[in-house]
């Protein structure tokens, strides 16, 4: 390797080692008929997949020292997708799919004439709830790799925070699931322990949100990023300690994460938006929607722009390359955008004045990067 090259982006592993191959794979393992089973899992009757926001493969082996449970657990890094984010990343576990098929193609998208704020499933940069303008079940209409299991007989539950029970994205990519909803952590090992001891064939999805939380606020790695980490390891060796006969604990990720660096502030830099309808995404990930006829015009500038900070493709090029997954729907084609602009090393692409919190934040992530891309998926069998 040339050290004066940057990195190799890591391109998801879809289909062999991706976050969407590893919901209907632990689902195979419980003998749901007709699910892909990529990572190869091994017979069990219940499974516990914790999911921790923001648990990057990279930050976990460079802070092994407070998290010594989930260091020794067995395991690898898999590819978190396109974009590494936390909306299209639950829908993957939630769905088995791609962003490219389920639709929900980063935090924040256009569709049906609005920017829908996944997360919240608001307008985005607004509290207006678009549930009823824009139902879940609408926007991400594929059955559910979690419905799919519930008819083949296996209890699906849910465990997340009570705020999340009734969201937008829970409809979208938990629908299937009965919903537990916690409010600490002793909820959240309790919740877990109380369906892997349900009769007959379980499938528990659990998520815990702190540690993304904090790297956002203070940086991945920071002091209070490493103390949350230490409780994230106690609630993984607590689920563990109680699992029963015949169970798995499996822990993964929906993405890891970088400390800003090279900022392009649009709302300061006018001639990137000439041209330009809309620019959704976030920070690491921008889908720019063109004025008819200025693509190419708009493509040109970008590149000349950023240069070496990022990555700028057509969507027909980004659709090729299997950014988005082997396939992409037509009803999720144009919510790509016209271009998709994925930033490389610590850069960002933000909007001081119209998306001022996201922009301020120090943790950030959604492209390309090992950092962002690579996430855990370890195993602990009773």
């Amino acid at each position: 390797m040339n050290p004066c090259l940057p990195p190799a982006p890591v391109i998801p592993r879809y289909g062999t080692a991706a976050l969407s191959d590893v919901t209907p794979s632990a689902l195979a393992s419980l003998g749901v008929a007709g699910m892909a089973n990529p990572l190869a899992m091994t017979p069990v009757r219940a499974v516990c997949l914790l999911l921790v926001d923001g648990l990057g493969w990279e930050l976990l082996q460079r802070h092994r020292d407070v998290a010594p449970f989930l260091a020794a657990l067995p395991g690898g890094p898999i590819t978190a997708g396109f974009p590494a984010t936390t909306a299209s990343s639950l829908t993957a576990i939630g769905t088995g799919l791609p962003p490219g098929e389920s639709g929900i193609v980063g935090m924040a998208f256009a569709v049906g004439g609005e920017v829908l704020d996944a997360l919240r499933w608001h307008r985005h940069g607004t509290a207006v709830d678009l549930r009823d303008a824009l139902r879940p079940e609408d926007v991400q209409p594929v059955t559910t790799a979690f419905e799919r299991a519930r008819a083949a007989g296996v209890d699906v539950r849910v465990v997340q925070p009570a705020a999340h029970t009734a969201s937008g994205l829970s409809r979208a990519a938990f629908r299937g699931g009965a919903m537990v909803g916690v409010h600490a952590v002793g909820d959240l090992v309790e919740g877990a322990r109380a369906a892997l001891c349900s009769p007959g064939q379980v499938f528990c999805y659990a998520y815990h949100a702190d540690l993304d939380f904090l790297g956002h606020v203070y940086g991945p790695g920071s002091a209070q990023w490493r103390r949350q980490l230490a409780v994230v390891d106690r609630i993984a060796a607590g689920i563990a300690e109680d699992l029963p006969p015949g169970a798995r604990l499996l822990v993964t990720a929906d993405h890891g994460m970088v400390s800003a660096g090279h900022r392009t502030d649009l709302d300061t830099t006018p001639d990137l938006l000439d041209g330009v309808d809309l620019v959704t995404g976030e920070p690491r990930v921008r889908l720019v929607h063109t004025a008819p006829g200025a693509r190419d015009d708009v493509l040109a500038t970008w590149r000349s722009h950023l240069g070496e900070h990022a990555e700028v493709r057509t969507r027909e090029e980004a659709v090729a390359a299997g950014w988005f997954g082997p396939r992409v729907s037509p009803r999720v084609a144009g919510r790509i955008g016209d271009l998709v602009v994925a930033t490389t090393g610590t850069a960002v692409i933000t909007r001081s004045s119209v998306e001022p919190l996201m922009s301020a934040v120090v943790g950030q992530h959604g492209s390309f990067t090992s950092a962002e891309q690579l996430v855990p998926l370890l195993g602990h069998d009773a």
